[in-house]
């Protein structure tokens, strides 16, 4: 799958990479030290940033808690779907 933002998807490919490395090969193993990753997902994570703000996406629209809330079943401000 590609990143949200084109220029990010080969970051994004670099971290799936390490992260698929690191579960399998220390995670799985008892070792969950997950700093391994830590650099790569900081680079892509500024680039997902970049690009969502690009496309005028709210971060705080992303990090609202809707799961649970009466919320849940209504559609976003602006759908009319």
């Amino acid at each position: 799958m590609n990143s949200i933002g084109e220029e990010c998807t080969e970051l994004k490919k670099k971290y799936d990479d390490c992260f698929n490395s690191w579960f399998s090969d220390k995670f799985l193993k008892g070792d969950h030290d997950d700093s391994m990753c830590a650099g790569i997902f900081k680079i892509y994570q500024e680039c997902v940033k970049t690009a969502m703000k690009q496309q005028n996406i709210d971060f705080k629209e992303i990090d609202k808690d809707i799961l649970g809330t009466e919320n849940e079943c209504k559609a976003p401000p602006g759908d009319s779907s």
